[in-house]
This record gives C-alpha cells, structure tokens and sequence, in this order.
C-alpha cells in the first residue's frame, strides 16, 4: 500500500491532512512535525509522497523541498499553504514541489492531487529509441469527459522523458500543468462554469457538471491539444471552443487565488512552464518547456 507522508507543526491540520488521506485514498499516513524529523523518516522509508506545511520550526517547508530536490529528486511533494500564501507556494513550485493544495480547500482538494501521484506510472521506451527520436507531432480532440485527462497527460510526459529534456521533478512538474490547463479549458472553457460555483459544495458543482456535459451548447464543444517536442523544448497548444477569459486578471492572479480557487491552476502553470501565452480571445494557451541547462 502506497505510503504518504504528512509534515506539519499543527497537529489539528496535521491529523487533518491525514483523516482526509485515509478516508479518500487506500494509503498508509505517517507523520512529522518538521522538516528536520521528515528528512529522517525519508531516510529510514522512502514514502510515495510527502505532503508538507510551509511555516514550521527547526526545518521549514521550504527547506524541505530543497532537500528532497537534492537527495530524491523523482519524490513529489505537495506544499498546503495558508490564505495569503500564494508567492510563498509559487517560490515552493520553483525550488522543486510538485504541487500546492491552500489549507481552506483541503477536504475539496487534496485526496485529488495525491492520487496523481500515487497512482502514475511511467513506461519509458527503450534507451536506443529515446538516442534516435528527434521530433514528435502529436494532436489530440478531446470531448468534456475529464477522465481522459490523466491518460492523456502520462503519454505526453513519456514524449517529454524520452527527449531528455528535464528531469523526472521537472517532468511532474509540466504534468501537474497540463492537467490544470485540460481541466481549465473543460470546465471554465468548454462547459463556462463559474468560479462561484466550484467554491460551493461538491455536491453543486459535480450536478451542474454533469447537467451542462449533456446539454448544448457545452456537449458540442471540444478541447484542442497540439503537442510539439524537440530535443531543445516541448510545446503545447491548447484550445477549447468556449467564449475565452479576461487576460486581464493574469498581473493580479496572486491576489485573485487568495478569493477564487479556480485561479490555482492558472497560477501554478506560469511558475512551472518557461514561456505562457494567451490569444487575444483568452481561449487559447501555449505552454512552453525549454531543455534545462
């Protein structure tokens, strides 16, 4: 059974983490209260996942992510940060976490990101393809079925492997972002549902969810993926046929996640892909990975 480990100073949000874990996902929890006492149970067991507060004494989350980046670079962390915490999160992102859930979504959010993690596996292709591939083209439609979306995002993050553009931290790193624009261009592009509406109860939004993926004109509308990968980057070109975003907002996003959930993903994106960019519609995104140097 896969293990998570929880890292945090509180024990209310600790516990916390850990009931909404068990309760969510079949994996055994264990439990530090820093950074200091985390890298100690990583040495003694090596977790699937480590899930981790940012402000704590002796070893905060920050220097946690540092040191898991240095001694087990493939090991995904996920930082719970508190409301106002968003460049915090967003300087967790660039020093090597995987992900970040805020504290007040917890129950809505964390099993979620978790299971990405627990449950992706990754079957490269044989080292002498990956020596004569060059380029890959790949284009996809998808309908507004989000159960396609992990499948999808584990092809493309073999194509990023195989090309020895980055390293396994930085491969999770464009999966995380390709899930959160897929689901974007879904559910606030396709399907227009609002940021209000995801703030509110599960039970809301999976039924007007469901009630709009069944009636037009959001059934009729598709997702456009195009996949371009090359030995220097990855680029992807994403396009749903919905009525686009305000581009507006992006200079102000930090303040806008702290109010609007929804922002999360946009925000985590610009902090894990080298180049982001909108059509003038706001209904069109093109990701860009450049080789690491």
């Amino acid at each position: 059974m896969p293990t998570v480990l929880v890292v945090d100073d509180g024990k209310v949000d600790q516990r916390l983490a850990g009931r909404l874990l068990k309760d969510q996902l079949q994996v055994l929890v264990e439990y530090a209260d820093n950074g200091r006492q985390a890298l100690d149970l990583i040495g003694q067991r090596l977790p699937e996942v480590v899930v981790t507060d940012m402000k704590m004494p002796v070893m905060d989350g920050l220097e946690l992510v540092e040191a898991i980046r240095r001694e087990h670079r493939s090991l995904p962390v996920i930082v719970m940060t508190a409301v106002g915490s968003e460049e915090l999160a967003a300087e967790a992102l660039q020093k090597g976490a995987t992900s970040y859930v805020p504290k007040r979504r917890l129950a809505q959010d964390l099993a979620k990101v978790v299971q990405r993690h627990v449950t992706q596996e990754s079957e490269h292709h044989p080292h002498v393809v990956r020596e004569c591939l060059d380029y890959v083209e790949t284009r996809f439609t998808l309908d507004n079925d989000c159960s396609r979306i992990a499948p999808l995002v584990t092809y493309l993050q073999e194509h990023l492997a195989e090309m020895d553009i980055c390293d396994e931290m930085a491969v999770m790193h464009v999966g995380v972002a390709l899930e959160e624009a897929l689901t974007n261009a879904i559910h606030h592009g396709n399907l227009e549902l609002k940021s209000d509406l995801y703030e509110g109860t599960r039970g809301a939004f999976a039924a007007e969810l469901s009630r709009r993926q069944n009636e037009p004109p959001y059934r009729d509308r598709r997702v456009h993926l195009t996949a371009k990968t090359n030995r220097d980057s990855a680029t992807y070109v994403l396009r749903d046929e919905g009525p686009g975003f305000d581009k507006s907002v992006i200079p102000n996003l930090k303040t806008l996640v702290k109010d609007h959930p929804s922002g999360r993903g946009l925000l985590l994106i610009l902090s894990v892909m080298d180049e982001v960019t909108f059509n003038d519609k706001g209904n069109e995104i093109t990701m860009v990975k450049r080789r690491s140097t």
